[in-house]
């Protein structure tokens, strides 16, 4: 099977900056899209930044210019650097990958665990 496994988060205060990390391993055999969401209190979840395996990357208009995401030369593990974060970037942020499984005909969407990122002053 497979497992996404996040760290990084924590407590800021405004204007600080966090390092999120989604370490994906089990029988991968092709890693496409990677991504992260977060889910702020009475929130539905959104999309946060996009990486495509061509690596053309995507971010929410609210977080433009501030985070970038990226992908280590494994390409295994995907980070979202936070700079100049707000009270309102307070969510648990997910990591999600589409990837194609050994053994398996078809990719599919897996989810991290979630972790907290709290912006306070």
């Amino acid at each position: 099977q497979v497992q996404l496994v996040e760290s990084g988060g924590g407590l800021v205060q405004p204007g600080g900056s966090l390092r999120l990390s989604c370490a994906a391993s089990g029988s991968i055999l092709k890693i496409n899209t990677m991504a992260w969401y977060r889910q702020g209190p009475g929130r539905e979840r959104e999309l946060v930044a996009q990486l495509t395996s061509g690596g053309t990357t995507n971010y929410a208009d609210s977080v433009k210019g501030r985070f970038t995401i990226s992908r280590s030369n494994a390409e295994s593990t995907v980070y979202l650097q936070m700079n100049s974060l707000k009270p309102e970037d307070t969510a648990v942020y997910y990591c999600n990958v589409h990837m194609l499984l050994h053994g398996h005909l078809f990719g599919a969407d897996y989810w991290g665990q979630g972790t907290q990122v709290t912006v306070f002053s």
